[in-house]
């Protein structure tokens, strides 16, 4: 999802350079958009491994 966010940023970029400015509108807000979604995922994600309590195997 990262990875996407990053592509439409470079895409509203490119877009803006060119003169497109409603395009570049809709890429930008497209990528802040998912990299909010990754950010709130990636917090629930540590919340819950978090929580999950793993026990680490002694080697």
């Amino acid at each position: 999802m990262l990875r996407l966010a990053i592509v439409f940023l470079i895409v509203a970029m490119i877009a803006a350079l060119f003169g497109f400015g409603l395009i570049a509108d809709f890429s930008f807000d497209a990528a802040k958009i998912l990299f909010f979604v990754f950010l709130v995922l990636a917090v629930i994600s540590f919340i819950a491994d978090a929580f999950r309590g793993r026990t680490v195997d002694p080697i």
